[in-house]
């Protein structure tokens, strides 16, 4: 299945510690580098986001705020 530009979908398997890797298309598309920090975002009735770094603000709002 293909995606438009900018766009996609993955998995990932979460470890025996809880870890997860990011696939690789997915940190090529938004710039993660090894050593980077990332913000989870968690609601438990919309699930988890990991926003880019340069949209935290936006998503945020969005996740806490309430907005659908």
């Amino acid at each position: 299945m293909g995606f438009p530009q900018g766009k996609g979908a993955w998995t990932a398997t979460v470890g025996t510690k809880g870890q997860i890797v990011i696939p690789k298309e997915a940190r090529d598309m938004f710039g993660i580098k090894p050593g980077d920090t990332l913000i989870i975002l968690g609601d438990r009735e919309r699930g988890l986001a990991i926003p880019p770094k340069d949209q935290i603000d936006g998503w945020a709002s969005q996740v806490f705020g309430g907005e659908r």
